[in-house]
């Protein structure tokens, strides 16, 4: 249980924190801030802060503690999501960074504007921030919650609301800058933290022997968490569906969705000082993302093996560190905390962009100049978070795996804005029409497909929905002409290549991977 050294150690990583936030976030003298500066950082950031940014703002609550618990459930299997994220995220850098940075957006919305219309833009920017403060708030608040009730016995109520103040503290005023910044130290946290718990419950296991013994020990007593790809018989095959869920669709689909045209992920990039200095730092978070499983997986699989018997998947990261020393137990919380907050900050950083430079300044036609813009921005970084406290435990006190449901959900309509980002991107015919039409199809697709088959894998109806949805923008686009589009993207105009470096590292991962998936197999 926590002790003073705990809590001294943890007061000083806040204090820390908003002291660095703080300090990034001053101004400099007789200059008064812009929009692009709180919302992008003046377009400043170095590829080490892009790149630790990146991964703080996607591991938070959802997965460490959610994949942790899959990891107790399911085992190493679920790390597919973390190793197969790297490939995306080389391919969005290659592919997708070239054209959003040629084109300086703000917002992913303001990308579609650009390429279709308004009504376009301001559909996906309301569908946005629902999913945003609905799904990704209310989650992060609520498994954080959960996580420093279990410690140390806290109000589950009192817990939401001191991650959305502290959140809140260092985030507000600083903007982007101050999150991605700051991300350095909480990523740094944040895998050190992980470390410690999969080190200190490998040594328990092996009664004191060391690490290696202890992870034999786990191979030996459940050799089944150690498959990276599940048999049909497997409970959680409906999950992870064998080999389909390395090479369908299904997993692809999700990760560019998320990794390529998700706000609070590109917004970091978007804020690179260069293209090539955006494209280092989306390596550098694919590098991350091969540690991960070691960082959040492990833990849970550790758990299996000393506590077999738990109320709830999700309680197995919580758990596990309770087998920390005081003093690093401390320090592992506020790792954790460190998770949580990034990735608060983070979302409602995007939920106040979109907000602000997509739907309030349209409707707003009055210019009422850039100070007012960031005034907005923070009202509504407050309004979002208060909104995703209120709701958190009503809407997700329920769920076993939180994490499996973010991903079930997110699979019903991110089928078809891959379809839309990608006709955006690439194909100089797709209409205003077509794309709104791909939408309707994936959300309607998904919830006939979910209400008629219900046992069928949800990354094979997100394969199908994503093939209706193409489809469907393609038969809109043939009967409105199928000509050339006005405000189609002129690729030739825009610059693909990049570095030896980024080639001899994309090769790197993809070996790293391959020799992963080949020896676990």
């Amino acid at each position: 249980m926590f002790n003073t050294l705990d809590w001294v150690i943890v007061g000083l990583y806040c204090i820390g924190i908003i002291s660095l936030a703080t300090y990034v976030s001053r101004n400099k003298t007789g200059s008064e801030r812009s929009a692009e500066d709180y919302f992008l950082a003046g377009r400043t950031l170095p590829w080490w802060a892009i790149g630790a940014s990146l991964i703080a703002a996607n591991i938070s609550a959802e997965q460490i503690i959610g994949m942790s618990g899959q990891g107790f459930v399911v085992g190493m299997a679920i790390a597919v999501w973390e190793l197969t994220a790297a490939i995306a995220l080389i391919v969005m850098a290659k592919y997708f960074l070239p054209i959003f940075l040629e084109k300086k957006i703000y917002t992913m919305p303001q990308f579609l504007e650009q390429r279709f219309n308004k009504n376009v833009s301001l559909v996906l920017s309301f569908f946005w921030l629902v999913v945003y403060v609905f799904i990704n708030l209310t989650s992060v608040l609520w498994l954080g919650s959960l996580a420093i009730n279990a410690l140390t016995g806290l109000d589950l109520f009192y817990g939401l609301i001191i991650l959305a103040a502290f959140s809140l503290a260092y985030s507000l005023f600083g903007g982007l800058k101050a999150v991605a910044m700051t991300d350095v130290v909480q990523v740094v946290l944040l895998i050190f933290g992980g470390l410690a718990v999969s080190f200190i419950a490998l040594n328990t296991i092996s009664e004191s022997s060391g690490v290696f013994n202890g992870l034999k020990i786990v191979f030996n007593e459940m050799p089944e968490k150690f498959d990276m790809i599940l048999s049909a018989d497997n409970p959680s095959y409906k999950n992870l569906p064998g080999i389909w869920i390395l090479i369908g669709l299904g997993v692809w689909i999700g990760h560019f969705f998320y990794w390529g045209f998700n706000q609070y992920i590109t917004q970091r990039a978007l804020g690179a000082k260069s293209i090539k200095e955006a494209q280092k730092g989306v390596m550098f978070a694919a590098y991350l993302k091969l540690l991960m499983p070691i960082v959040i997986v492990l833990p849970g699989i550790c758990a299996a093996v000393l506590f077999p018997v738990l109320e709830k998947s999700d309680q197995a990261y919580p758990t596990m560190m309770s087998l920390l020393p005081n003093g690093l137990l401390g320090l592992t919380f506020a790792a954790l905390i460190a998770a949580i907050v990034s990735s608060l900050a983070s979302m409602s950083n995007s939920i106040s962009t979109i907000f602000t430079m997509d739907i309030y300044r349209y409707f707003q036609k009055n210019d009422r100049g850039q100070a007012h813009l960031i005034k907005v921005g923070r009202s509504t970084v407050v309004v979002s978070l208060i909104i995703a406290t209120l709701i958190a435990k009503p809407l997700l006190g329920s769920f076993d795996s939180i994490f499996q449901y973010i991903q079930n959900f997110t699979g019903y309509f991110s089928p078809g804005i891959v379809v839309i980002f990608l006709v955006a991107l690439f194909w100089k015919k797709a209409t205003s029409m077509s794309v709104i039409f791909a939408a309707v199809i994936s959300l309607a697709g998904s919830i006939f497909i979910s209400g008629s088959y219900p046992d069928l894998p949800f990354i094979h109806r997100m394969t199908i929905v994503f093939l209706m949805s193409a489809f469907g923008c393609w038969l809109v686009t043939f009967i409105q002409g199928y000509k050339d589009q006005e405000k189609a993207i002129d690729l030739s105009n825009i610059d693909f290549s990049t570095t030896k470096a980024f080639n001899i590292n994309t090769a790197i991962v993809v070996i790293t991977l391959g020799l992963i998936y080949v020896s676990l197999a």
